[in-house]
């Protein structure tokens, strides 16, 4: 489900770790600006960072076995044996 936020202007409370506030305060301080401005900039910057990422490759063994898995009730009784039922 996909949600927008349309509000301008948006007022809520958010509490931030130490690290993130002494962050905040430093650049506050050092740019001059005011809380909600110096937040909204770091957001900015951080919204524009991109992370490289690798492809996600599935590393497979062969085990040997065969099993014909079109039928899974089939497959599980195979694997599990006819009393796990």
């Amino acid at each position: 489900m996909a949600s927008t936020c349309n509000s301008v202007g948006l007022r809520t409370t958010i509490t931030f770790d130490g690290d993130v506030s002494a962050a905040i305060e430093q650049l506050r301080k050092t740019s001059n600006l005011g809380v909600s401005e110096t937040v909204n900039q770091l957001i900015r910057q951080g919204l524009k960072t991109r992370v490289e990422r690798q492809s996600f490759v599935q590393r497979t063994q062969p085990l040997g076995l065969r099993i014909d898995v079109r039928n899974v009730a089939e497959a599980l009784e195979l694997l599990e044996g006819p009393a796990s039922h």
